[in-house]
Protein backbone atom coordinates (compact mmCIF):
# COMPACT_ATOMS: atom_id res chain seq x y z
CA UNK A 1 0.00 0.00 0.00
CA UNK A 2 1.25 3.47 -0.87
CA UNK A 3 0.57 6.71 1.00
CA UNK A 4 0.50 9.81 -1.19
CA UNK A 5 2.11 12.92 0.30
CA UNK A 6 1.53 16.56 -0.61
CA UNK A 7 3.38 17.88 -3.61
CA UNK A 8 3.97 21.45 -4.74
CA UNK A 9 3.50 22.97 -8.15
CA UNK A 10 5.62 24.51 -10.85
CA UNK A 11 5.73 28.11 -11.96
CA UNK A 12 4.50 28.63 -15.49
CA UNK A 13 0.78 28.11 -16.09
CA UNK A 14 -0.82 27.15 -19.39
CA UNK A 15 -4.43 28.29 -19.83
CA UNK A 16 -6.91 28.67 -22.65
CA UNK A 17 -5.22 31.96 -23.35
CA UNK A 18 -3.02 34.48 -21.62
CA UNK A 19 -5.86 36.44 -20.02
CA UNK A 20 -7.67 33.34 -18.84
CA UNK A 21 -4.51 31.90 -17.35
CA UNK A 22 -3.70 35.16 -15.59
CA UNK A 23 -7.22 35.31 -14.20
CA UNK A 24 -6.95 31.73 -13.00
CA UNK A 25 -3.68 32.40 -11.20
CA UNK A 26 -5.01 35.62 -9.69
CA UNK A 27 -8.07 33.86 -8.37
CA UNK A 28 -5.94 31.65 -6.15
CA UNK A 29 -3.62 34.45 -4.95
CA UNK A 30 -0.74 32.00 -5.16
CA UNK A 31 1.79 32.22 -2.35
CA UNK A 32 4.54 30.18 -4.02
CA UNK A 33 5.13 27.84 -6.93
CA UNK A 34 7.62 25.12 -6.04
CA UNK A 35 7.72 22.09 -8.17
CA UNK A 36 5.03 20.14 -9.99
CA UNK A 37 2.15 20.46 -12.41
CA UNK A 38 -0.94 21.20 -10.34
CA UNK A 39 -2.09 23.79 -7.82
CA UNK A 40 -2.17 22.56 -4.23
CA UNK A 41 -4.13 23.86 -1.27
CA UNK A 42 -0.93 25.28 0.21
CA UNK A 43 -0.40 27.41 -2.90
CA UNK A 44 -3.75 29.19 -2.57
CA UNK A 45 -5.93 31.02 -0.13
CA UNK A 46 -7.87 28.70 2.23
CA UNK A 47 -10.59 26.77 0.37
CA UNK A 48 -9.78 28.54 -2.92
CA UNK A 49 -9.83 25.26 -4.83
CA UNK A 50 -13.48 24.80 -3.84
CA UNK A 51 -14.52 28.03 -5.57
CA UNK A 52 -16.19 28.25 -8.98
CA UNK A 53 -13.48 28.09 -11.67
CA UNK A 54 -12.51 31.34 -13.38
CA UNK A 55 -11.58 29.60 -16.62
CA UNK A 56 -14.44 29.45 -19.13
CA UNK A 57 -14.98 25.93 -20.50
CA UNK A 58 -15.84 24.78 -23.98
CA UNK A 59 -19.21 23.00 -24.08
CA UNK A 60 -19.02 19.85 -26.20
CA UNK A 61 -22.38 18.60 -27.51
CA UNK A 62 -22.96 14.89 -26.92
CA UNK A 63 -26.24 13.17 -27.82
CA UNK A 64 -26.75 9.50 -26.99
CA UNK A 65 -28.50 6.86 -29.11
CA UNK A 66 -31.74 7.36 -27.21
CA UNK A 67 -31.62 11.13 -27.70
CA UNK A 68 -30.39 12.12 -24.23
CA UNK A 69 -28.17 15.20 -24.26
CA UNK A 70 -25.14 14.93 -21.99
CA UNK A 71 -23.58 18.11 -20.59
CA UNK A 72 -19.81 17.96 -21.24
CA UNK A 73 -17.33 20.71 -20.33
CA UNK A 74 -13.68 20.97 -21.36
CA UNK A 75 -11.30 23.30 -19.51
CA UNK A 76 -7.80 24.29 -20.52
CA UNK A 77 -5.69 24.06 -23.65
CA UNK A 78 -7.36 21.71 -26.19
CA UNK A 79 -3.93 20.42 -27.23
CA UNK A 80 -2.80 19.60 -23.68
CA UNK A 81 -2.78 16.11 -22.19
CA UNK A 82 -6.38 15.22 -21.24
CA UNK A 83 -7.77 14.07 -17.90
CA UNK A 84 -11.38 12.86 -17.93
CA UNK A 85 -13.31 12.91 -14.65
CA UNK A 86 -16.50 10.90 -14.06
CA UNK A 87 -18.54 11.80 -10.96
CA UNK A 88 -20.66 9.72 -8.64
CA UNK A 89 -24.27 9.19 -7.65
CA UNK A 90 -26.21 12.37 -6.65
CA UNK A 91 -23.34 14.64 -7.73
CA UNK A 92 -22.55 16.54 -10.95
CA UNK A 93 -19.60 17.79 -12.96
CA UNK A 94 -19.21 20.51 -10.32
CA UNK A 95 -17.98 17.82 -7.94
CA UNK A 96 -14.68 18.10 -9.81
CA UNK A 97 -14.21 21.83 -9.17
CA UNK A 98 -11.15 21.19 -6.93
CA UNK A 99 -9.57 19.21 -9.76
CA UNK A 100 -10.55 21.74 -12.45
CA UNK A 101 -8.95 24.50 -10.41
CA UNK A 102 -5.85 22.43 -9.74
CA UNK A 103 -5.19 21.02 -13.20
CA UNK A 104 -6.74 23.24 -15.89
CA UNK A 105 -3.74 25.55 -16.15
CA UNK A 106 -1.55 22.73 -17.42
CA UNK A 107 -3.86 20.01 -18.67
CA UNK A 108 -7.06 19.58 -20.63
CA UNK A 109 -9.71 18.81 -17.98
CA UNK A 110 -12.87 17.09 -19.21
CA UNK A 111 -15.92 16.72 -16.96
CA UNK A 112 -19.50 15.69 -17.66
CA UNK A 113 -22.83 15.33 -15.89
CA UNK A 114 -23.90 11.71 -15.59
CA UNK A 115 -27.25 10.94 -17.18
CA UNK A 116 -30.07 12.54 -15.17
CA UNK A 117 -27.62 14.56 -13.08
CA UNK A 118 -26.82 18.24 -13.42
CA UNK A 119 -27.68 19.44 -16.94
CA UNK A 120 -27.77 16.01 -18.59
CA UNK A 121 -31.04 14.41 -19.70
CA UNK A 122 -32.17 11.18 -18.10
CA UNK A 123 -33.19 9.71 -21.46
CA UNK A 124 -35.48 6.75 -22.05
CA UNK A 125 -33.23 3.72 -21.46
CA UNK A 126 -33.54 1.57 -18.34
CA UNK A 127 -30.68 2.66 -16.12
CA UNK A 128 -27.81 0.36 -15.30
CA UNK A 129 -24.12 -0.33 -15.94
CA UNK A 130 -24.57 -0.58 -19.72
CA UNK A 131 -25.92 2.98 -19.76
CA UNK A 132 -22.99 4.21 -17.67
CA UNK A 133 -20.61 2.49 -20.10
CA UNK A 134 -22.28 3.79 -23.26
CA UNK A 135 -22.47 7.35 -21.97
CA UNK A 136 -18.79 7.38 -21.06
CA UNK A 137 -17.95 5.92 -24.48
CA UNK A 138 -19.88 8.78 -26.11
CA UNK A 139 -18.05 11.37 -23.99
CA UNK A 140 -14.66 9.88 -24.86
CA UNK A 141 -15.53 9.73 -28.55
CA UNK A 142 -16.34 13.44 -28.50
CA UNK A 143 -13.32 14.60 -26.50
CA UNK A 144 -10.35 12.21 -26.68
CA UNK A 145 -8.14 11.31 -29.65
CA UNK A 146 -5.99 8.20 -30.00
CA UNK A 147 -2.85 10.31 -30.44
CA UNK A 148 -3.48 12.14 -27.15
CA UNK A 149 -4.68 9.52 -24.67
CA UNK A 150 -6.50 10.45 -21.49
CA UNK A 151 -6.09 9.58 -17.87
CA UNK A 152 -9.52 8.45 -16.70
CA UNK A 153 -10.64 9.23 -13.14
CA UNK A 154 -13.86 7.83 -11.71
CA UNK A 155 -15.30 8.46 -8.26
CA UNK A 156 -17.99 6.22 -6.76
CA UNK A 157 -20.60 5.65 -9.52
CA UNK A 158 -18.11 7.34 -11.84
CA UNK A 159 -15.64 4.56 -11.06
CA UNK A 160 -18.39 2.07 -11.85
CA UNK A 161 -18.85 3.89 -15.16
CA UNK A 162 -15.17 3.40 -15.96
CA UNK A 163 -15.24 -0.28 -15.10
CA UNK A 164 -18.52 -0.88 -16.94
CA UNK A 165 -17.03 0.89 -19.98
CA UNK A 166 -13.94 -1.33 -19.86
CA UNK A 167 -16.18 -4.38 -19.68
CA UNK A 168 -18.34 -3.28 -22.61
CA UNK A 169 -15.65 -1.69 -24.79
CA UNK A 170 -12.41 -3.56 -24.06
CA UNK A 171 -10.92 -2.54 -27.41
CA UNK A 172 -11.11 1.14 -26.41
CA UNK A 173 -9.20 0.90 -23.13
CA UNK A 174 -5.57 1.09 -24.23
CA UNK A 175 -6.53 2.86 -27.45
CA UNK A 176 -7.94 5.94 -25.70
CA UNK A 177 -6.59 5.76 -22.14
CA UNK A 178 -3.07 5.67 -20.68
CA UNK A 179 -3.99 5.15 -17.00
CA UNK A 180 -6.99 4.99 -14.64
CA UNK A 181 -7.79 6.05 -11.09
CA UNK A 182 -10.72 4.29 -9.40
CA UNK A 183 -11.64 6.25 -6.28
CA UNK A 184 -14.09 5.37 -3.50
CA UNK A 185 -15.89 2.81 -5.63
CA UNK A 186 -16.89 -0.84 -5.92
CA UNK A 187 -17.88 -3.52 -8.40
CA UNK A 188 -20.61 -5.29 -6.39
CA UNK A 189 -22.10 -5.89 -2.92
CA UNK A 190 -22.90 -2.19 -2.41
CA UNK A 191 -25.74 -2.90 -0.01
CA UNK A 192 -24.14 -5.75 1.94
CA UNK A 193 -20.83 -3.98 2.60
CA UNK A 194 -22.01 -0.46 3.43
CA UNK A 195 -21.58 0.79 6.99
CA UNK A 196 -23.91 3.78 6.56
CA UNK A 197 -26.77 2.07 8.38
CA UNK A 198 -25.90 1.34 12.04
CA UNK A 199 -26.77 -2.24 12.91
CA UNK A 200 -26.94 -4.34 16.07
CA UNK A 201 -23.97 -6.68 16.49
CA UNK A 202 -26.13 -9.67 15.57
CA UNK A 203 -26.48 -8.22 12.03
CA UNK A 204 -22.93 -8.02 10.60
CA UNK A 205 -24.26 -6.86 7.22
CA UNK A 206 -27.11 -4.67 6.02
CA UNK A 207 -30.10 -6.80 4.92
CA UNK A 208 -30.40 -6.32 1.15
CA UNK A 209 -34.12 -5.38 1.21
CA UNK A 210 -33.42 -2.64 3.77
CA UNK A 211 -30.47 -1.31 1.79
CA UNK A 212 -32.49 -1.32 -1.41
CA UNK A 213 -35.19 0.81 0.22
CA UNK A 214 -32.58 3.33 1.39
CA UNK A 215 -30.81 3.59 -1.97
CA UNK A 216 -33.99 3.98 -4.04
CA UNK A 217 -35.50 6.63 -1.76
CA UNK A 218 -36.64 9.76 -3.60
CA UNK A 219 -37.54 11.78 -0.52
CA UNK A 220 -36.82 15.49 -1.21
CA UNK A 221 -33.91 16.93 0.76
CA UNK A 222 -34.14 20.49 2.07
CA UNK A 223 -31.29 22.69 3.28
CA UNK A 224 -31.13 22.51 7.07
CA UNK A 225 -28.62 21.77 9.82
CA UNK A 226 -30.09 18.28 10.08
CA UNK A 227 -29.69 17.64 6.34
CA UNK A 228 -26.13 18.93 6.40
CA UNK A 229 -25.24 16.68 9.31
CA UNK A 230 -26.88 13.70 7.59
CA UNK A 231 -24.92 14.29 4.37
CA UNK A 232 -21.72 14.59 6.36
CA UNK A 233 -22.43 11.38 8.29
CA UNK A 234 -23.25 9.38 5.16
CA UNK A 235 -20.57 10.64 2.79
CA UNK A 236 -17.76 12.33 4.72
CA UNK A 237 -15.45 11.75 7.63
CA UNK A 238 -15.98 13.38 11.05
CA UNK A 239 -12.90 15.51 10.43
CA UNK A 240 -14.18 17.07 7.18
CA UNK A 241 -14.05 20.87 7.32
CA UNK A 242 -17.11 23.10 7.28
CA UNK A 243 -16.17 24.35 3.80
CA UNK A 244 -15.82 20.79 2.46
CA UNK A 245 -19.18 19.77 3.93
CA UNK A 246 -20.91 22.88 2.54
CA UNK A 247 -19.39 22.22 -0.90
CA UNK A 248 -20.69 18.63 -0.99
CA UNK A 249 -24.05 19.55 0.54
CA UNK A 250 -24.73 22.08 -2.24
CA UNK A 251 -24.01 19.54 -4.95
CA UNK A 252 -26.05 16.73 -3.37
CA UNK A 253 -29.05 19.01 -2.75
CA UNK A 254 -29.01 20.06 -6.41
CA UNK A 255 -29.62 16.44 -7.46
CA UNK A 256 -33.28 15.82 -8.33
CA UNK A 257 -34.91 13.36 -5.91
CA UNK A 258 -36.15 11.25 -8.84
CA UNK A 259 -32.61 10.97 -10.21
CA UNK A 260 -31.32 9.95 -6.79
CA UNK A 261 -34.03 7.30 -6.51
CA UNK A 262 -33.83 5.72 -9.96
CA UNK A 263 -30.04 5.56 -10.00
CA UNK A 264 -30.00 4.27 -6.42
CA UNK A 265 -32.34 1.48 -7.43
CA UNK A 266 -30.21 0.71 -10.49
CA UNK A 267 -27.08 0.30 -8.38
CA UNK A 268 -28.48 -2.06 -5.74
CA UNK A 269 -27.80 -5.21 -7.75
CA UNK A 270 -24.67 -3.98 -9.53
CA UNK A 271 -22.07 -6.64 -10.36
CA UNK A 272 -19.34 -5.63 -12.82
CA UNK A 273 -16.33 -7.38 -11.29
CA UNK A 274 -15.58 -9.28 -14.50
CA UNK A 275 -14.76 -5.98 -16.22
CA UNK A 276 -11.54 -5.68 -14.20
CA UNK A 277 -9.88 -8.18 -16.51
CA UNK A 278 -10.08 -5.53 -19.25
CA UNK A 279 -8.43 -2.73 -17.26
CA UNK A 280 -5.19 -3.32 -19.15
CA UNK A 281 -3.55 0.04 -18.37
CA UNK A 282 -1.91 1.14 -15.09
CA UNK A 283 -4.84 1.41 -12.66
CA UNK A 284 -4.73 2.85 -9.15
CA UNK A 285 -7.36 2.29 -6.48
CA UNK A 286 -7.95 4.94 -3.81
CA UNK A 287 -10.20 4.92 -0.74
CA UNK A 288 -10.61 6.73 2.55
CA UNK A 289 -10.42 4.62 5.70
CA UNK A 290 -13.55 6.39 7.01
CA UNK A 291 -15.62 5.74 3.86
CA UNK A 292 -19.02 4.39 4.90
CA UNK A 293 -20.61 4.14 1.44
CA UNK A 294 -17.84 2.11 -0.20
CA UNK A 295 -15.66 0.94 2.72
CA UNK A 296 -12.02 -0.09 2.20
CA UNK A 297 -13.03 -3.74 1.85
CA UNK A 298 -14.19 -2.83 -1.67
CA UNK A 299 -10.93 -1.10 -2.59
CA UNK A 300 -8.86 -4.02 -1.32
CA UNK A 301 -10.95 -6.46 -3.31
CA UNK A 302 -10.61 -4.27 -6.39
CA UNK A 303 -6.86 -4.02 -5.92
CA UNK A 304 -6.55 -7.77 -5.46
CA UNK A 305 -8.43 -8.47 -8.69
CA UNK A 306 -6.42 -5.88 -10.63
CA UNK A 307 -3.18 -7.28 -9.25
CA UNK A 308 -4.19 -10.77 -10.33
CA UNK A 309 -4.57 -9.42 -13.88
CA UNK A 310 -1.29 -7.47 -13.56
CA UNK A 311 -3.09 -4.13 -13.99
CA UNK A 312 -2.69 -2.65 -10.49
CA UNK A 313 -0.51 0.45 -10.20
CA UNK A 314 -1.20 1.43 -6.57
CA UNK A 315 -3.62 0.87 -3.71
CA UNK A 316 -3.91 4.08 -1.68
CA UNK A 317 -5.76 4.26 1.65
CA UNK A 318 -6.17 7.79 2.98
CA UNK A 319 -6.36 7.74 6.76
CA UNK A 320 -9.42 9.42 8.26
CA UNK A 321 -10.95 10.37 4.90
CA UNK A 322 -14.56 9.64 3.97
CA UNK A 323 -16.34 8.85 0.72
CA UNK A 324 -15.80 12.29 -0.84
CA UNK A 325 -12.08 11.65 -1.15
CA UNK A 326 -11.40 14.15 -3.94
CA UNK A 327 -12.84 16.94 -1.78
CA UNK A 328 -11.68 15.85 1.67
CA UNK A 329 -8.10 15.11 0.61
CA UNK A 330 -7.57 17.29 -2.45
CA UNK A 331 -3.77 17.35 -2.56
CA UNK A 332 -3.30 13.62 -1.97
CA UNK A 333 -6.00 12.76 -4.50
CA UNK A 334 -4.57 15.14 -7.10
CA UNK A 335 -1.03 13.90 -6.51
CA UNK A 336 -2.07 10.44 -7.68
CA UNK A 337 -3.90 11.88 -10.70
CA UNK A 338 -0.74 13.81 -11.61
CA UNK A 339 1.46 10.75 -11.11
CA UNK A 340 -0.71 8.71 -13.44
CA UNK A 341 -0.83 11.55 -15.96
CA UNK A 342 2.97 11.78 -15.95
CA UNK A 343 3.69 8.06 -16.27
Amino acid sequence: MFVVTRRAVEGAAVGIGGLAAAAGIGAFLLRRRRGNSFVTTSDAQPDALLRTPVLVPRIVPVVTDDGAELHVRVYGDPSAAPIVFSHGWTCSADFWIPQINAFAENYQVIVYDQRGHGRSDVGSRPLGPDVLADDLADVLAATVAEDNKAVLVGHSMGGMSVMAWAGRYPEQVDRLVSAVLLASTATDSLVRETTVIPLPTRFPRVPVPLGRVVLKSAVPLRPSPVTRQAIKYVSMAPGASAAEVAFCEKIVLECAPRTRGIWGAALTDLDIHEALANMNVPTSVLVGTADRLTPPVHARRLAGALKAHDHLSRLIELTGVGHMSSVESIDEFNAEVARLRNL
